[in-house]
């Protein structure tokens, strides 16, 4: 029986590593592709070569040659700050309007809570791109285009955050809010003091959310930040592609270049994001 179950475990171990392995695959490639100069990328691509960093002296000009290339190429610093801007203030803004209406929905009782959950969540349904032309007209008419705030203000709000912040909070203790209260803690400092510290794993998961999906934003971007200066990261890759010569090299290292936020911010947060997903996805 015990043999039985170490064959198992072996077996499992076995699939989850070539599973990581063909996961990684792209990654991979990607990052090898960006060492490398357009005669060896297409050389390699039928061979496992294309997997393996060049040699030393195959390269002409050092292994960060297509890196450096990239930057003198296209402004990318500038595109990563707007990104860096645009994505941390939706973080920012988002983990604070979210979180407080994800309590309120909680653990305060008012008529209509449960309808109001459900339009909330009905909401996810609603194509982003259905919307984009109406949003767009506000924005102008606001006087926001080609700003941070026209960026950043219409996704603050995001249903899948309130949703996710609501079921954490309804597994959380009530009895460490009843002993703030008794010593005097107001709503307000009950939630700063006791909730948010004593949260982090789902304030953890809807940062990485929040992180992935408008860091890889195009569409929006693309609508509202018609000026040079406000471009992101995501609208300066397609200057590699829309803008002859293309040098795979080059497209190669700025897709890694965008790539490692995403993967920074997760291996920093993993812990806490499956954490978050664990007790989100329980019930009282």
């Amino acid at each position: 029986m015990k043999r039985k179950k170490g064959i198992q475990r072996v077996a499992l171990y076995v699939s989850v590593i070539l599973l990581t392995f063909i996961f990684l695959f792209p990654l991979v490639w990607m990052l090898v592709s960006s060492l490398k100069d357009e005669f060896q990328i297409f050389r390699d691509m039928k061979s496992l070569k294309a997997f393996l960093p060049p040699a030393p002296n195959e390269v002409e000009g050092g292994y960060f040659h297509n890196y450096i290339a990239a930057f003198q190429r296209v402004d990318l610093m500038k595109y990563i700050m707007n990104s860096l801007i645009y994505t941390t203030g939706i973080i920012v803004f988002g983990l604070i309007v979210n979180s407080m209406a994800g309590y309120a929905l909680a653990r305060f009782r008012f008529p209509l809570a449960g309808f109001w959950l459900g339009v909330i969540i009905a909401t996810l349904i609603i194509p982003p791109e259905s919307i984009f032309l109406p949003l767009y007209v506000l924005v102008y008419d606001l006087g926001w285009v080609n700003t941070y705030t026209g960026l950043i203000v219409p996704f603050i709000a995001n249903a899948f955050a309130i949703f996710l912040f609501r079921q954490f909070f309804l597994d959380f203790p009530k009895e460490l809010e009843e002993a703030a209260k008794i010593d005097g803690c107001s709503q307000i400092g009950i939630f700063f003091r006791i909730i948010v510290p004593l949260s982090k794993p789902v304030f953890a998961t809807v940062a990485i959310v929040l992180f992935i999906n408008h860091w890889n934003d195009f569409l929006w971007p693309l609508v509202v930040a018609s000026d040079e200066s406000m471009r992101t990261i995501q609208i300066g890759l397609q200057y590699f592609m829309n803008e002859p010569p293309i040098k795979w090299g080059q497209v190669m290292a700025a897709l890694t270049i965008a790539t490692v936020p995403m993967l920074l911010i997760f291996a920093f947060l993993q812990r806490y994001y499956v954490q978050g997903l664990t007790h989100t996805g329980s019930k009282n």
